[in-house]
Parts: structure tokens; sequence; C-alpha cells
């Protein structure tokens, strides 16, 4: 049961991780190379890695994609450890007022950024685009950008306050709820589950007399019967 029990954690632990992973803001240190707008048919799985369409306008099951091409570094271990450069592909969409809740309404003004900060020589002019999702190619999957700003250069490492904040919000979330889970398993499901096994003992004591009781009355009647 311990066994189950910690699998079925670890895999509620994957799933949440893997969320926090897509939905939470990531920041690439990249240069533009080029943007485009391309017409996307969706399919049934990469359709929920979409945001839906530009506000004011209507869903459709095809559509404009706004891509901004760029280059930036590659890295490892959450920003940690750095690597060569790598192409990079991200999408442009609003994400309105659902899911995620990046409140996006400037896909056009974002694309128009994009377009004015193309850098082709040297040197090269570096950015911090923000986005969230993953770029997986079988798929034609993009994650979306959301802000670019300025960088310093190519070595740049921008702190991720908004996630450590959030971070903090959900470790000491975690803790709360289970200080009060604990608070009401102490004082309200304990109890109950006291009042309920002292039952339970008082009704078993009750039908072991009894059954005593019958078993005395039968013992008397075999009694008088070898007599």
């Amino acid at each position: 049961m311990r066994n189950i029990r910690r699998v079925l954690r670890l895999i509620v632990l994957l799933i949440v991780g893997l969320f926090l992973h897509y939905v939470m803001p990531q920041q690439d240190v990249a240069r533009i190379t080029s943007t485009e707008v391309i017409r996307t048919d969706f399919s049934g799985v990469n359709r929920w890695f979409y945001a839906q369409a530009d506000a004011g306008a209507t869903e459709q099951a095809t559509r404009d994609l706004r891509l901004i091409n760029a280059e930036r570094r590659r890295t490892y271990l959450f920003g940690l450890v750095r690597g060569g450069l790598q192409t990079m592909v991200y999408r442009n969409e609003d994400t309105g007022w659902i899911y995620p809740p990046y409140f996006k309404f400037d896909s056009s003004d974002l694309q128009a950024e994009a377009a004015a900060e193309i850098s082709t020589q040297e040197p090269y002019d570096w950015k911090v685009i923000t986005h969230y999702g993953w770029r997986i190619r079988f798929l034609s999957i993009y994650p979306n950008a959301v802000s670019i700003r300025d960088a310093p250069g190519p070595d740049f490492r921008p702190i991720p306050w908004v996630n450590i904040v959030i971070f903090i919000a959900l470790i000491v979330g975690y803790f709360f709820v289970r200080a009060m889970w604990m608070q009401f398993r102490e004082r309200t499901l304990d109890p109950m589950r006291d009042r309920v096994g002292d039952s339970y003992d008082r009704t078993e004591a009750r039908l072991q007399e009894r059954r005593g009781r019958f078993r005395t009355w039968l013992d008397s009647w075999k009694s008088k019967d070898r007599q």
C-alpha cells in the first residue's frame, strides 16, 4: 500500500512539475533573425498547446500564426549552465483573459517590435525574450513569446524574479494548507475515528457477551441431555 501511495505521489509531482514548467515564464537571451506569418492547420494533438485566436477575432480550425525566428544561447539546469548557440522559433499569440493568465493582447505590437529588432550583422543586438511553453519539433509546437527587452550581451543572465516569487508563494501555500489539514485532522477526524473505534469495541464486546451467554445456555442443555 505504501508503494502505491509513493507511486501516486510521484505521478502527481511529475504532472504538477510539467505543468509549472510549461506555464511559468522563461527568459532566453537571443538575437532575432527574422519574423514571418504562416497559415496553420491545427491537429487534435498540438491544438492543446496553442492559445485562442487574437482578441476580437473568431476562432477557426485554421488561421495565421505569427512566428519570431531567433538564435539563442543554449542553457541547462534551469539556466545555470550555458552552452553554444541554437536556433529557436517562437510563436506570437494573444492569451487573452483565459489560460494561461498572461493577459496578453498586443501580439501585433510585439510582432512589429520584433521586426524592428532583427539583428543579422555583427555586433549583434541581443534581447531577452520572455516566453512560456515548449518547442516540440515533431508536433510543430512553439513557445509563445510574451515580451522582448534589451540584453547587455549574449552572456547576460536574467534573474527570474517572477518564478522566484511564485515558487515562494507555492511553498508557503503548501505548508499553510498542510498545517490546516493537520489541524482539521487532529480536531475533527481523529476524535471521530476514536469515537467510531470505541463504538466498534463496545459493539464487539456486547456481541462477545451474548455469544458467551448463548454458549453457556447450550452447554446447560448438553449437561441435561447427558444426565
